[in-house]
């Protein structure tokens, strides 16, 4: 092992150049073919992860989700970069954001250059079919996670209220109200399992790491603003806007919309045509949403400009994302060790499934099944996901052909 290791390496061994690559290859793939939002991307990740590869059980895949919901930023990705953490630190956890992003990135770039080529793209039969493989796959996550997570009638009553609670009061602070309340209702009202957590999940990233990553966050988030008045220099202010809309956001995906037009249409950057352009647009790709930060950096007026804007602005938004769970995770294990901690988990998952069934309900269903033959093309992936155990990359083929010829009739 060479002097200038890192802590990590020194105990955990470098990353294995074979695990980089399957760890980028499998996350790549996800990226290609993730289409629904977030929420089904929790799905697709439970399909590949948890009962496919294996890299983890269920009950730890889901106590890592109850992790980054609470935290600030894209709950999907971050939970993207844990997984890859658990294959080979923080090197995997960077492929996999790589893979998993670079996808949608490339494309939102792309459509930033031709948006009048594009234009009326989002309104296709095939974006339709999407919509509705959303609903099969976010059906079956929340069929598998209710019967893993909501075994009992307490739980399942959290779950219920959580899912009400969000129904009758949208918006992201409601869903980390409902996900909060579950975790102090589990806390009194859940006796811990005998059981202890769900199997050990090594994230190879030492301690000491995690007290960097979280005074990088605090201390970026402070500085950027100072430096961007007082330098005047666009990148620095574009960097700035960006960082601060993926710090302040709790639920990602479509909640930072407003925070992202906050700092790209005042300003003039960006105008609000191009804005909902971009925005329709992002809606018909996979991968994460915040992908949509790539596309504004690349419109938006100002030195430096194009493509190498996209990529400074994606950075910029992703940024606090890896800080903030790069220093949740190496304390995560003894975290969810303690009783009081998992009577709190118990009650935190049960609530992120009635979350999870509020979204399938809106805006996942109400968007996209609009009839009976969309509610019965719906059906039929569900059932060949949850019946037929059939790979959600079919689901998504089967939907947008579904989706086209159901444009036709």
């Amino acid at each position: 092992m060479p002097a200038s290791a890192t802590p990590a390496e020194r105990q955990y061994g470098s990353p294995n150049p074979g695990t980089l690559i399957e760890t980028f290859v499998a996350f790549l793939g996800l990226g290609c073919t993730s289409f629904g939002g977030p929420v089904a991307h929790l799905g697709y990740f439970r399909d590949e992860f948890v009962q496919r590869r294996q890299w983890l059980d269920d009950a730890a895949y889901a106590d890592l989700v109850a992790l980054c919901q609470v935290l600030p930023g894209p709950a999907s990705s971050q939970v993207g970069m844990a997984l890859g953490a658990s294959r080979a630190g923080l090197a995997g956890a960077l492929v996999a954001w790589v893979g998993f992003t670079l996808p949608s990135a490339l494309l939102m770039i792309a459509f930033g250059y031709g948006l009048r080529l594009l234009h009326g793209a989002t309104d296709a039969g095939w974006l339709h079919g999407l919509k509705i493989a959303a609903v099969a796959v976010v059906a079956q996550a929340v069929w598998s996670m209710g019967r893993q997570l909501c075994p009992d009638r307490t739980r399942a009553s959290f779950a219920i209220v959580a899912a009400i609670l969000v129904l009758a009061v949208p918006g992201a602070l409601m869903q980390v109200a409902a996900i909060v309340l579950g975790g102090i209702a589990g806390w009194r009202l859940q006796q811990a399992t005998g059981d202890g957590p769900g199997g050990h999940v090594d994230f190879r990233i030492g301690r000491s790491a995690s007290w960097i990553a979280w005074g990088l966050f605090l201390g970026l988030l402070a500085l950027l603003p100072v430096l961007a008045q007082l330098t005047g220099n666009h990148a620095v202010a574009l960097f700035d806007g960006f960082y601060r809309a993926g710090s302040l956001v709790f639920g990602g995906g479509h909640v930072v919309l407003p925070l992202l037009r906050a700092e790209v249409v005042p300003t003039g950057w960006v105008s609000d045509g191009e804005f909902l352009a971009g925005y329709g647009m992002a809606q018909a790709l996979p991968g994460p949403l915040f992908t949509f930060a790539a596309y504004l950096g690349t419109v938006a007026r100002g030195s430096p400009g194009g493509w190498a804007a996209g990529l400074l602005a994606l950075c910029a938004i992703f940024l606090p994302a890896f800080l903030l769970v790069f220093g949740a995770l190496p304390h995560w294990n003894a975290w969810r060790a303690r009783p009081g901690t998992r009577s709190a988990l118990a009650g935190i998952n049960a609530s992120v499934v009635g979350v999870l069934l509020a979204a399938l309900y809106d805006p996942i269903f109400v968007s996209a099944v609009r009839g009976p033959l969309d509610f019965a093309l719906a059906l039929g992936a569900f059932g060949l996901l949850v019946v037929w155990k059939a790979r959600p990359l079919w689901i998504v083929v089967l939907a947008v052909l579904g989706g086209t010829l159901l444009s036709l009739v």
